[in-house]
């Protein structure tokens, strides 16, 4: 037996990385509308876009499924456990 000959670890089923790219798509949207709606700009203004690029990914799907999201290239890795969506 060849140490290849161990378990390997299962992919995500299609569903599964549906579900996380839209859950990770979902929560980018609020985090930048949350962030565009911050107190401290005036009444008037016309607001300002979101600075913001990328996030730490919901919690509730597997390490594995962001990384086959990313070896899809819908996702890019950003560092320190924050990924962006990648522009079509």
């Amino acid at each position: 037996m060849s140490s290849s000959d161990g378990p390997q670890p299962s992919l995500p089923s299609p569903q599964e990385l549906k579900a996380a790219l839209k859950a990770f798509k979902k929560r980018l949207k609020l985090t930048r509308l949350d962030d565009q709606s911050r107190i401290g700009k005036g009444p008037m203004s016309s607001g300002r876009p979101s600075g913001i690029v990328g996030i730490m990914p919901p919690e509730q799907f597997s390490q594995a499924v962001w990384d086959e999201l990313v070896r899809q290239g819908k996702l890019r890795r950003m560092g320190s456990q924050q990924y962006r969506l990648v522009e079509s």
